[in-house]
Parts: C-alpha cells; structure tokens; sequence
C-alpha cells in the first residue's frame, strides 16, 4: 500500500502537482472539442477553464537519495512481510491440510469403527434370529411330539372305551342271557306248576266210569280266560268209550275255574294256557 502510494506521489520524477494539473487540463480539451463536434447544439456558452497554477519546485538530490532509500527499504519490508505471511499463510495450509487429514483420517476410523459396530450388531441380529428359529422349531417339534402323545392317549382310550364297552356289552349280554335263562326257569316252573296244578284239580274232579279200561286215552283241548274261567272244552281225540270222554269233559268243567293263572304274566299265559290239551288215561291224567 506504502509503495501505491509512493508512485502516487512519483511519477517519473515529477510532482504530484504537476501530474494532476496536466491531466485537468487534457480533460478540459477533450470536453471542450467534443462540445464542438455536436452539430445539434445551436448555441453553445464559452466556458472559461479554470487555470490551475503549478510551482514546479526543483527538489534536492540527496533528499531524493534518502527517499529512494527509504523506498527501497520499505518495499524490502513489504516484500519480507509478504513473504513472511506467505509463509503463513503456506504453514496455515499446511496446518489446515493436516487438521483436514487428521478429520478425515479421524472420519475414517468412526466410520470404521461405526462400520464393525454395524456388522457386530448384524451378526448378534443374525444369532439372535437363529436362536429364535431354533426355539421356534423346537416348539414346533415340542407340539408334534406333545399331539403326538395326545394322539397316541386318546388311542389308549378309545381302545381302552372300546374294551370297557365291549366288555360291558359282554356282560350286559352275559347278565341278559342269564336272565333269559332265569326267567326261561322262572317260566318253566311257572307253567310245570300251573299245569300241575290244573292236572290236579282236574283229577280230583274226574270220576272214572266202570267200562274204563287200560289203554283208553282221550285228549281234551280247552281254552281259557287270562282269569282262568273256562271257555269250552272239546274231545280232539276220543278214547272209544263214550262214557269214557263224558267223564273226561266234565271233570273239566268240575274243575273250572283255574283262578291260580291270574298271577301268572301275560305273556306265559298266553304262550302256554290260552289254549291246553288235557290227556285222560285210565291210570292217570298226563298232559
């Protein structure tokens, strides 16, 4: 800035002073032949230029030594502070620079070290989703074997119903068929003593005539009222003596009625003594 300002003030050996009237002056000529040359100004006021009064001062050759002494050595200056900051500005760069290397070399070890935090977690990520699977199939094999065994409990039980069943079946037909055959007993005897019974007081209401012989044999069929009363009597096979079955059919009706049946059940009296062939032999009566 110092050396700007000194060619300001030199300029080829002449003074400020001199430069700056001279080029006024050129100034004021050039306007003036320019005002001039416009054909269209009709009229035109002469303007009188200012004259500027210069000293020209002749100046001492030893003060204008030291002066260019002084130039030089400021300009030394100015170079030397130029190169000074230069070289700051160059060591600032270069400071600038390694703080850039230092951030970016630091950068790279963040994202490095971010990058292994990234994969460290992907891979616990990973070992955590197997261990998942892995609890997941086991679960899964743990609920086929558990179906399983529900599977193979529910086939104990249903063999096992079906054997209770089976043997429940077994005894119910067991107890049936005994009880068939206790009440097929209980039947028997019913009927052998109704029968006897009948037999009996048939008997002993028979009279049996003189022309009776042995070998006659006359069968009487009657048929009878759940009550016991009789309802008829009829000679299906005569023994050949008249007298013989007239005996015979009125020992029935004697006999008549057989009021011991109705305690006997329906069902044995209709299958046994509805209807009941009565044989009249001369020994015995016999059915």
């Amino acid at each position: 800035m110092n050396k700007a300002f000194n060619n300001l003030v030199i300029f080829n050996g002449y003074p400020l002073a001199i430069v700056v009237a001279v080029t006024m002056h050129a100034m004021l000529l050039m306007l003036l032949l320019y005002l001039q040359s416009n054909s269209r100004v009709e009229a035109m006021e002469l303007v009188q230029p200012t004259i500027i009064k210069s000293l020209f001062i002749d100046e001492n050759p030893q003060v204008r030594n030291q002066r260019i002494i002084e130039q030089r050595r400021v300009q030394r200056e100015e170079e030397q502070r130029q190169a000074a900051e230069a070289q700051r500005r160059r060591e600032e760069q270069a400071r600038e620079q390694q703080r850039r290397e230092a951030e970016a070399e630091q950068a790279r070890q963040e994202a490095a070290r971010a990058e292994q935090r990234e994969a460290e977690r992907q891979a616990a990520l990973r070992e955590e989703q197997l261990r998942e699977q892995r609890r997941l199939e086991e679960l899964r094999q743990q609920e086929l074997r558990d179906a399983e065994q529900r599977r193979q409990r529910e086939l104990a039980e249903a063999e096992q119903r079906r054997q209770r069943e089976a043997a429940e079946r077994a005894r119910q037909a067991e107890e049936a068929a005994a009880a068939a055959a206790e009440a097929a007993r209980n039947e028997f005897e019913l009927v052998q003593s109704a029968t006897g019974l009948i037999q009996q007081l048939v008997q002993d209401h028979w009279s049996r005539p003189p022309s009776a012989r042995n070998g006659m044999r006359a069968v009487i069929q009657i048929r009878m009222l759940p009550t016991g009363e009789l309802l008829d009597a009829t000679i299906t096979q005569s023994s050949g003596d008249p007298a013989f079955d007239r005996s015979a059919e009125n020992a029935v009706y004697r006999a008549a009625p057989f009021s011991e049946l109705q305690d006997l059940p329906i069902n044995v009296f209709n299958a046994n003594f509805r209807s009941l062939s009565l044989i009249f032999e001369p020994q015995d009566l016999l059915n």
